[in-house]
């Protein structure tokens, strides 16, 4: 016999409100609007998170290069500062070969003059026939004053000769050189040895047969050299005198 109506309801009651009834999970509704705002959120983080790092990336590979430009800025001013010292050094040694051949260029000039010299002495020397039985007589043979490089310096050389005699054997007397110049449109006076000067005892001359003297003077740079005499003296007396060929 079936059961009743109210039976059955009650029944049904139980099953859905009872300990037997089914669990219920209670959710809480959000509206769709919420969802997106959040997907959009999420979308520009991630965009915001690529961009930082791609940043960084760019950073880092700007950094890199900085980097190597200045060790290329330092390499470039390395060389060129390398460079630089090569050309100071060659222009360095164009100056120290030319001043040297311009020095050994006077040099052979000075050896070719006192070469010259020299011939001429010893053709006088082979063509001298002494006076034998005559008075002593001492003379200069050879005067030659020549200008140096250097301003207002010149150099003079002498040959002097002497003849001896029976009572006088040797002559000793003193060389002086005196030196006519213009200056400023007047005309000077050098005479060596100065006075009271330190050159005195190295113009002293003791000649026996022949003497060949050197020795040089200065003028103002400025000055023009007119004129040189040599004089041989014996106790203040003239013996001897020469104009020197300029």
């Amino acid at each position: 016999m079936p059961p009743p109506a109210p039976t059955l309801k009650i029944r049904r009651f139980r099953r859905r409100f009872g300990i037997a009834a089914p669990k219920v999970v209670v959710r809480t509704h959000i509206p769709w609007p919420w969802y997106g705002a959040a997907l959009l959120v999420l979308i520009l983080g991630v965009a915001i998170t690529v961009w930082i790092v791609a940043q960084r990336g760019e950073k880092a590979v700007l950094v890199a290069e900085v980097s190597d430009l200045r060790e290329s800025l330092a390499s470039s001013e390395a060389k060129l500062a390398g460079l630089r010292g090569s050309l100071g050094t060659e222009v360095s040694g164009v100056q120290l070969e030319r001043t040297v051949r311009q020095q050994l260029q006077v040099r052979v000039k000075a050896l070719e003059s006192e070469n010259a010299a020299l011939k001429e002495e010893i053709a006088y020397f082979e063509h001298l026939v002494p006076l034998a039985g005559g008075e002593a007589a001492v003379r200069i043979e050879r005067f030659h004053v020549t200008r140096d490089p250097e301003a207002g310096r010149y150099r003079y050389r002498l040959l002097m000769a002497f003849e001896a005699s029976k009572q006088v054997r040797e002559f000793k007397g003193a060389l002086q050189i005196s030196a006519t110049y213009v200056l400023e449109g007047k005309d000077a006076l050098l005479t060596l040895p100065e006075k009271n000067g330190k050159d005195a005892s190295e113009m002293l001359v003791e000649l026996k047969h022949f003497l060949r003297k050197e020795g040089e003077f200065r003028l103002p740079s400025a000055a023009r050299l007119k004129s040189v005499e040599a004089r041989l003296l014996q106790g203040g007396t003239l013996r001897a005198k020469r104009f020197a060929t300029l």
